[in-house]
């Protein structure tokens, strides 16, 4: 799932922390999976941004050129009111779209 795609809260809530958990026994450990994910959204993010605004790259402008740049300024607003790679992860931890496992479990 794309973050612009994500339907994840674009404000603070409280989770139940009992289906937080069911999965794996320990909040602990969801949190730590949840936290993996939100790494990986961001980085995705983080590439796909520097993408987009390196096309706007001169390496020669003026100060005052840089300021004008309203497409680059657009981008950036646009990614800025997207949901945070947390919230996506946590929404994706609650809607079964996680796949983890358990290093103790290969045989």
């Amino acid at each position: 799932m794309s973050a612009k795609d994500s339907r994840a809260e674009l404000n603070t809530i409280t989770y139940d922390k009992d289906k937080i958990e069911k999965k794996v026994g320990s909040i602990y450990e969801a949190i730590v999976i949840m936290g993996k994910r939100a790494e990986q959204i961001n980085a995705e993010i983080r590439t796909e941004l520097h993408g987009k605004l390196d096309e706007f790259a001169v390496h020669n402008a003026t100060l005052e050129e840089v300021f004008e740049n309203r497409e680059q300024i657009e981008i950036s607003k646009h990614y800025e009111k997207l949901a945070k790679p947390t919230s996506i992860a946590i929404k994706e931890w609650l809607d079964d779209e996680i796949y983890f496992r358990k290093t103790e479990d290969r045989s």
